[in-house]
């Protein structure tokens, strides 16, 4: 069997493998009864680095029950953080950081027989989050340029608290349009607005119907984290995303599907790999004798804007190419039937009107009989990006800066990012100077 790496970066990168870990082990502990360390546990829970310039989070995951999952030897921490500040965690962090993520990597790369991609999980809005992670992913571009990359990238909502969160966020997408094999981007607002939903609909669903209180997908209380922190619903989510992303590679089915054979299939062009990823189901109902949904209403929800993670309308915009994970009882005469009967509904480019990749696992959810996740190539995600660049743009008309934390000391540094504008082709250069940075000794 082939095996992956997960490389969590920020506080949001190792907060939400904190939750992919807690249920993946839950799910592996549902399946193996006997608690035998067997092949599928092999594929991902020998292989991560965990990398934060804040050690907090890193060190609450190994003072907490997963500290037996990990050791010293796959982390790469320091205190000072990056203070939101893309220059710092890219320039300076970077480089100080780089030998030894690269030895934790390749350390963790030993233990693979057949290695077969790398998931990097990490935040757009934040300092190490973007610059740091976008500086991993190009040291994984040199030191491993035959692995394919996967990026789960989380967006910040236009309601962000931090300032400086889209120049760090459209800094970080050059890096990942030119380095990424495959992204699959999450917006917080959308994440929001799930989790918003489901608390309304638990308090107000009708009787028989009821959705199960703190059940986004799982609730996070009692598990490998400890107590129920307020983002852990909205980690959830994305850590189911990539539950069921890796299944294939964790379980058996009919019809697995190699996890490079998402960037073969679904990315016609190497800069046109932004993925709009819709999972269902996303909450649990109470009553556990009611029926779940039909498989066909199941997969109607995937393509619907309510189970999107990310704002977008892919249905008036075109599709590249798109995937189908299915969880659960499901037999490929039910796949073929439901693609037969959205592909009118669903506008396909005209030479790749059979673009469709499909992958069945036999072992659904904990807590579900079946469950679908959607990854479309697809148009509609331009606005969502013009939407930051535009925000980009109007903090720097402004010339607004990072916060400074210390005035003495000023990390001066000059960078070309090229911007798509709206209406043409032509690359603006923008130049972003004097950005301030935390105190260090070695400034």
């Amino acid at each position: 069997m082939t095996q992956s790496i997960i490389v969590q970066v920020g506080q949001c990168g190792n907060q939400v493998g904190c939750r992919f870990w807690d249920l993946a082990l839950r799910e592996h502990a549902h399946v193996n009864k006997k608690g035998i360390y067997d092949e599928a546990l092999s594929n991902f829970f020998r292989n991560a680095v965990l990398i934060d310039m804040e050690e907090g989070v890193v060190n609450e995951i190994l003072q907490g029950p997963l500290r037996d999952v990990f050791d010293n030897t796959q982390l790469v921490t320091d205190v000072s953080g990056s203070g939101n500040n893309w220059a710092v965690g890219h320039r300076i962090y970077g480089p100080a950081c780089q030998e030894q993520v690269v030895e934790k990597v390749r350390r963790a790369a030993e233990h693979c027989d057949s290695l077969q991609c790398f998931f990097l999980i990490h935040s757009m809005g934040g300092g190490t989050g973007s610059g740091l992670g976008s500086y991993v992913l190009r040291l994984l571009e040199d030191e491993f340029p035959e692995v394919y990359r996967i990026v789960t990238s989380v967006y910040p909502s236009a309601e962000d608290d931090v300032i400086t969160s889209p120049y760090n966020s459209v800094l970080a997408m050059r890096e990942l349009s030119e380095r990424a094999d495959c992204v699959l981007p999450v917006d917080n607002q959308s994440l929001v607005e799930i989790v918003n939903k489901i608390r309304y609909m638990s308090h107000q669903g009708k009787p028989g119907h009821v959705i199960k209180k703190d059940s986004t997908v799982i609730s996070g209380q009692g598990g490998a984290c400890g107590a129920e922190k307020p983002f852990d619903a909205m980690n959830n989510i994305v850590a189911n995303l990539l539950l069921n992303l890796t299944s294939s590679a964790r379980f058996d089915g009919s019809l697995n599907m190699d996890l490079n054979e998402i960037a073969m299939n679904l990315v016609p062009f190497p800069r046109l790999h932004y993925l709009v990823s819709s999972l269902t189901p996303l909450y649990t109902l109470a009553d556990v004798s009611v029926p779940p949904r039909r498989l066909d209403q199941m997969f109607t929800d995937a393509f619907s804007r309510d189970h999107q993670l990310i704002r977008a309308d892919p249905k008036h915009s075109l599709y590249l190419a798109c995937a189908l994970v299915v969880r659960g009882n499901v037999q490929v005469s039910d796949l073929r039937r439901n693609i037969e009967r959205l592909k009118p509904s669903l506008p396909f480019v005209s030479w790749n009107q059979e673009g469709w990749k499909t992958s069945l696992c036999s072992v659904p959810p904990v807590g579900h009989t079946h469950s679908l996740l959607a990854l479309a190539n697809n148009t509609c995600v331009k606005p969502t990006f013009l939407e930051l660049k535009d925000r980009f743009m109007k903090l720097y008309r402004k010339k607004v800066k990072a916060p400074e934390r210390c005035e003495k000391n000023i990390f001066a540094y000059e960078i070309n990012l090229n911007i798509v504008s709206e209406t043409s082709q032509n690359k603006i250069k923008t130049y972003i100077k004097y950005v301030p940075a935390p105190c260090f000794n070695t400034i």
